[in-house]
């Protein structure tokens, strides 16, 4: 009998330990789960809006963006649609975080119309555009290995 009770007190213990690993990956999944949506999106989206952890994309608007030490309030702008931003994170805004970058903001959206950011990436427009028209793309260095002519 002896046994019997000690394999069922084991497969009772297995069984909460599955349980509990479950649970703790299914409620990470969720927490970690982010939404990627447009300025437009976002706008129409209702009540849903607040209670979602969302990532929006748009380019900063020149001259919006305010620093307070590591945090910034900035405005994106989509087509013709804006969204104001204050970003509060632990990290300060990148480098490439500038007028006119395309800036991915995540985090949340409050009843105050403004978005919440707790993460923030951007990228720098103008590094990776091609030069205008009848402008010479920039020179790259030259090499530095001898030629050696053929016999």
């Amino acid at each position: 009998m002896k046994s019997t009770n000690q394999g069922t007190r084991i497969g009772i213990a297995i069984v909460v330990i599955l349980g509990a690993i479950i649970y703790l990956a299914v409620s990470g999944v969720q927490a970690n789960k982010s939404y990627y949506v447009t300025i437009q999106e976002l706008q129409g989206m209702g009540n849903k809006a607040y209670t979602r952890h969302l990532r929006v994309a748009g380019n900063v608007q020149p001259g919006s963006i305010q620093h307070k030490g590591s945090d910034a309030d900035f405005v994106l702008v989509e087509n013709t649609r804006t969204l104001r931003v204050s970003y509060k994170g632990d990290e300060p805004p990148p480098d490439t975080f500038k007028d006119n970058s395309q800036a991915l903001a995540i985090g949340t959206f409050g009843r105050d119309g403004v978005f919440h950011a707790t993460q923030l990436q951007a990228k720098c427009a103008s590094k990776y555009a091609p030069p205008p028209p009848g402008q010479a793309p920039a020179a790259t260095p030259a090499s530095t290995a001898s030629v050696v002519p053929p016999r």
